[in-house]
Order: structure tokens, then sequence, then C-alpha cells
């Protein structure tokens, strides 16, 4: 089967697709093959072992998974003896631990994986978990975020942000979406009560207070929105600011002030996939794919992630002759 591969930590260049031994699922794995998959920040983080201390869990030297890629959609093609949620030829989506840019992956039957929504392509089912999890997890710690709640999302056009501001909405919060000007209607269009264009106005300087601040992107700060905050508030950083002020000010603030800073850890649950599920077939949650390219196209992609430009997410489809 095709996949993509990497032997050492590098730039994208250090990608390839290559042909490598099909995967036999375990007892309690499934066998999917793969229609659709993703590049998204994750993916970047690992190859390039950026931040360095991902080493200590990817491997010190070398990578210790050759093959990238978590978020997936496809058709079952085996399942293990113990399997009994799903039947081979069943449509999947979700999310496994690592190998999802090939042509086939074993993923756990309790894993974050479903059957794919009704009426969903495999592209736009592939694009939806990773960012989805990520923006459960953080909105969580805003604990009572619902109606008569206000959020301002900082990023509301990449993955985590285009989730959120879907997932706000779905409980009935205000939400205010920071993003660039390319993508204001687009945002708005996923539900966002007020939108900014940060290339024209700073949201911390127009006198706006909200319950909550999500930095979907690790390129806000807490210093920088505190006043943005009513009292109470809490604001919100994805794992992207896991090396620099967040673990300290997420401790300092639980004891100091009235306004909290918290850095959640997603877990990705086949809870939450189920949940993401049930909002896309109730028309409350769409995917947002800025570009698509086959497998083969894998360093022109993820040199596009990389950029940082992005809009929603990328696609990696797998449409040729099956190896």
């Amino acid at each position: 089967m095709r996949a993509v591969v990497f032997d050492r930590y590098g730039p994208p260049e250090v990608l390839r697709v290559e042909d490598v031994e099909r995967p036999v699922p375990k007892a309690d794995e499934v066998l999917v093959r793969v229609h659709a998959t993703t590049v998204n920040r994750s993916d970047c983080g690992f190859r390039a072992a950026d931040p360095f201390f991902a080493r200590f869990f990817t491997g010190p030297l070398r990578p210790k998974y050759r093959t990238p890629g978590t978020e997936l959609a496809g058709k079952l093609a085996a399942v293990g003896d113990a399997v009994s949620q799903f039947a081979v030829g069943d449509e999947v989506f979700g999310l496994g631990r690592n190998g999802a840019n090939a042509e086939y992956v074993c993923v756990r039957e309790d894993a974050a994986l479903a059957h794919k929504p009704a009426g969903m392509t495999f592209e736009e089912a592939a694009a939806v978990s990773d960012g989805a999890c990520i923006a459960l997890a953080c909105l969580r710690r805003a604990k009572d975020l619902g109606e008569g709640k206000s959020i301002v999302i900082y990023g509301a056009s990449g993955s985590i942000g285009t989730a959120a501001v879907q997932l706000a909405k779905s409980v009935g919060a205000h939400v205010t979406a920071v993003c660039n000007t390319k993508n204001v209607e687009l945002v708005r269009s996923l539900g966002a009560d007020e939108v900014i264009d940060y290339t024209q106005e700073d949201f911390t300087r127009d006198g706006e207070t909200y319950d909550v601040v999500f930095d979907a992107v690790g390129k806000h700060s807490f210093r920088r929105s505190r006043g943005s905050l009513k009292k109470g508030g809490i604001y919100l950083e994805t794992d992207l600011g896991f090396m620099w002020h967040v673990p300290a000010l997420a401790l300092l603030t639980r004891w100091i002030g009235d306004k909290k800073v918290t850095l959640p850890i997603p877990a990705y649950t086949k809870g939450d996939i189920l949940y993401v599920k049930e909002l896309i077939e109730a028309g409350r949650y769409r995917a947002v794919i800025d570009r698509t390219y086959p497998l083969e196209d894998v360093v022109e992609a993820t040199r596009y992630v990389e950029t940082g430009q992005k809009t929603g997410n990328v696609v990696l489809t797998l449409n040729g002759v099956v190896r």
C-alpha cells in the first residue's frame, strides 16, 4: 500500500510516499481503507520535533512512527475478532493515534471513531475531528458557557477557530470572531454574531468585555486581553502556548485575581466524535476545507499548512489504485 513516511525529523521535504506493508488489525481493531486524511499542525509539530520536548513522546533521536496523520475518513476493509460496533464495509470517520496518511490504517474500536455522518463526503468527514476535539476541550473549561454568555475567539478562521465558533454557537453563546479580511464572510456564515477584522481593528481596544477570551492559534496573550475580560472571566489558550507563559499564569491566576487563565489538554474520545456527528447531522456543524491535495503532494500540502495562513483544514485524498 502507499503511505507517507519519514525517517528523521526535519522540514516537509523529509516526507515521501512509498509502498509499505499493509497493517493487520488486532482483535480489538478495525482496518480502515482511507479515502481522505489531513495535514494538521500536530502532524507538522511531530515531524519537525517542534517544540523540542515533543521528542520525549515521539522518539529522542528519530521518530517512533514512520507514518504521520491522525484524522481520517474511509471504509472498513476488515475488523478484528473482538469488534462488535463496526462491520466490514462501514463508512467511518475520526481520529487514530498515527498512520492515517496512508491507504490503510488500523484503529482501535474504542478510539475516537464513529460511523460517518449521513450525506457527508469523505473529504468533509476527514476534516472535522481534530479541530473540534481540541475546541471542545478548551470550551469545556469555560464551564457555564451558553445562553447569556459571551466569547471572543481569536484566530477564528483556522481549524480550531472554525470549530470553536460553531461549537460555542451550538450552546447559545454570543460569539465574536476575530480573523483576517479574506475570512470575514466565511466566519460570519459559521454563525458568529460579530466579526472583527484584526487587520483593521484590535478587539482589546474597543472597550468591549467578554466572559471568555479564546486564543485558538496561540498568538495572543493574557496580558494583552486581560482588559477585555469581565470579572470572573476566563482566558483560554490552546496547547500552542504550552512552552511559554500559559502554564505559570494558569497556576498563578488560580489563586490571585478575579480573571483566570487555563490551558486545556485535549483528549480525543469517542464521545466527542459522536457529539460532533450529532451536530453535523442536525445541520449545526460543517467542515471547512481550504485546499485538497492528492497523497503524493503531501510535501506541498505540508508547506502550505506551515505558512500559518490556511483557512480551516487541508485535506489529502487517496483516490488512486489501491495496492
